[in-house]
């Protein structure tokens, strides 16, 4: 399972780089975990070089050296911090496991229902029901199951159907995950997962040291934002490599943790220069915005551009260990996300709304986040990265 947190990380920060190119000036929000765990299921039924591509790409497998190498060098210089903090949060050494067994346990840790957060994840295969399908499987790896509908005779239901389902899953936070004419009666296989959480700060926020202050999301441009502030015990380290802070914030029980990581506000990240990281815990006045992200990815073109071609290919795509179809291919991977971040918490639904934002007095070591950053929602005791994202514009 720890090879697994590791390569789920390496995704998350591929995958992330893929959508900040598509998107240079928006924001970015995903729940790796919720879209690999996904692609496990449909690896369960994958052969060949489909199965070669699939693994390659959602569970990244190198040597030590290799994988921080790659990564860091295939990152765009703008969010070359990415790499500081994939070393941080986990030892660059990947071997491959047993990923399904692995998943089972990891799900399992993850969705403990003695928490005190909530977070429910929910996947699923759709299928059309003329096709035979063989895979029995999802539901004791991946909490989730193959489920047969119509798309060729009842398209408008078929989605109706989904989109009734996620909303149950992420109580009411996605109630459209597929818009009208996003579908048609040729899908054979539709590949959707969602994912639901909710969390309290293991020190809240004080609502009345709201102040409206600018956030810069340019040189150029600014916007008021309302930002809070406390002072409080936080871990605390400034990367030198990527001349950027990082500040964890722990959420009720400290099972999970946002991370935030802020590039200093005048330094050009295209001129790093790799030394010796501090870590260290003080006080500091943290101060925050309330932001609400949301995020609808169609992952086709990500995935196919990391390397996950022949699934998307009709003829190409070998899913014979779950149908005896020979045509059988991957339609779409529907991601969406949302994730809100107040005074109390998080809410998020894998589908996004999130918020956050720093400030601090005179006394302490400044964080101050009045510029883009990017952040992560971590599960600590597997180091898995639950989501991740960008937020670069209020």
């Amino acid at each position: 399972m720890d090879s697994l947190s590791k390569a789920n990380g390496a995704f998350a920060i591929q995958v992330l780089k893929m959508l900040c190119q598509d998107r240079p000036s928006q924001n970015v929000f995903f729940s790796p975990l919720s879209i690999s765990s996904a692609l496990g299921m449909v690896l369960l039924g994958a052969k060949g070089n489909t199965k070669v591509q699939m693994a390659q790409v959602s569970f990244p497998v190198t040597d030590k050296e290799g994988l921080y190498t790659n990564i860091t060098e295939r990152l765009p210089l703008h969010y070359a911090c990415c790499s500081c903090l994939l070393l941080l949060l986990f030892q660059i050494c990947l071997q491959e496991e047993d990923i399904h067994k692995g998943f089972q346990i990891l799900l399992t840790q993850v969705n403990n229902p003695g928490s005190k957060y909530l977070l429910t994840m929910a996947n699923r295969l759709f299928g059309e029901k003329t096709c035979d399908f063989l895979s029995e499987s999802c539901l004791r790896f991946y909490h989730g199951e193959l489920e047969l509908l119509s798309f060729a005779e009842d398209t408008e239901k078929s989605r109706e159907h989904i989109n009734t389902w996620v909303s149950k899953e992420t109580k009411g936070k996605i109630p459209e995950l597929l818009p009208m004419n996003s579908i048609d009666e040729q899908v054979r296989l539709l590949l959707v997962n969602a994912i639901y959480f909710q969390g309290t700060w293991d020190k809240p926020f004080d609502k009345t040291c709201t102040e409206v202050r600018p956030f810069k999301i340019n040189q150029r441009d600014k916007r008021p934002v309302q930002m809070m502030c406390q002072k409080a015990n936080f871990n605390f380290i400034y990367i030198s490599e990527a001349q950027a802070q990082m500040v964890e914030l722990p959420y009720a029980g400290k099972t999970l943790s946002m991370i935030i990581l802020l590039p200093d506000e005048d330094v050009d990240l295209s001129v790093v220069s790799r030394e010796g990281l501090h870590s260290f815990e003080l006080t500091i006045s943290v101060g925050r915005i309330g932001f609400k992200l949301q995020g609808d990815y169609n992952l086709e073109s990500v995935l196919q551009r990391l390397g996950m071609v022949d699934a998307f290919q009709q003829g190409q795509a070998n899913l014979s260990a779950m149908s005896t179809e020979t045509d059988l291919c991957l339609s779409k991977v529907v991601h969406k996300s949302v994730v809100e971040v107040n005074e109390e918490g998080t809410e998020a639904a894998a589908a996004i709304d999130i918020d956050t934002i720093f400030d601090c007095i005179s006394c302490a070591p400044t964080f101050h986040a009045d510029h883009p950053f990017l952040f992560f929602i971590r599960h600590n005791r597997t180091n898995t990265l639950l989501f991740c994202g960008r937020f670069s514009c209020p």
